[in-house]
């Protein structure tokens, strides 16, 4: 329900938006002919439908994390409870900022990418792949700023711990690798290093987080080990 209400809100912001991503096409067209193109009767439609759908999941995004929340509390320990509301309350700000970051990003790549071509050449870009392109871009980097902290919850909750973390890190590489290549619209080295580098360095800061979150409870438990016997006489 949530997201479809951000639907509706979203629709007559979505020429706004749309203005916003073609900013760095108005500023490629300064130096050579770009342009962004329909190649449907419908696609002007279609395209700011698609723009309204994914500020309407953006912008709800607190109330259905709210509401998963509230679907799984039940069946949680007071001590998990805690530590998933404490997850979400720092993966809502964390996946707007990774949305934030890729809005900001995007305009470089965009650059970046299309500045292989000769200035002698035209860059006709379809707008349904072109939006495609910038919101994948967008939700990819989101996510990168979440994973990180699911890692660190499952840590806290005693699931996986640093030293599995250590043990395993070129797997995870290589899974982020290939993350990036599955979420990333298009083919080419740089797409693909502009969305693995930030989640490789949120992942490292987990690790970072993780292995002081063992030193301590391990010195905890040393310490109960102590107090025990002293207890006992």
């Amino acid at each position: 329900m949530a997201p479809s209400v951000g639907v509706v809100a979203g629709f007559p912001f979505s020429d706004q938006v749309l203005d916003l991503l073609r900013a760095p096409i108005e500023q490629l067209a300064a130096s050579r002919n770009a342009s962004l193109n329909y190649d449907t009767v419908t696609g002007a439609f279609d395209l700011k439908l698609k723009i309204a759908l994914f500020c309407g999941v953006i912008v709800s995004s607190p109330v259905w994390l709210l509401e998963l929340f509230a679907f799984v509390t039940p069946g949680l320990t007071r001590r998990e409870k805690k530590y998933t509301l404490g997850f979400l309350a720092t993966a809502v700000p964390l996946f707007a900022a990774g949305c934030a970051f890729g809005f900001l990003l995007f305009p470089h790549m965009v650059q970046l990418l299309t500045g292989f071509a000769s200035t002698e050449d035209s860059t006709i870009l379809t707008a349904s792949y072109y939006v495609d392109f910038v919101l994948q871009i967008v939700l990819a980097i989101g996510i990168a700023f979440v994973l990180p902290v699911f890692v660190v919850m499952l840590n806290f909750l005693g699931l996986m711990s640093a030293q599995t973390l250590r043990r395993g890190w070129r797997v995870i590489v290589v899974i982020i690798t290939l993350l990036s290549a599955l979420v990333t619209p298009a083919a080419d080295v740089l797409s693909m290093f502009f969305v693995a580098a930030p989640m490789s360095a949120l992942f490292g800061a987990a690790m970072a987080i993780t292995h002081l979150h063992d030193r301590r409870a391990a010195r905890h438990a040393i310490t109960a080990d102590r107090a025990r016997p002293a207890l006992t006489e």
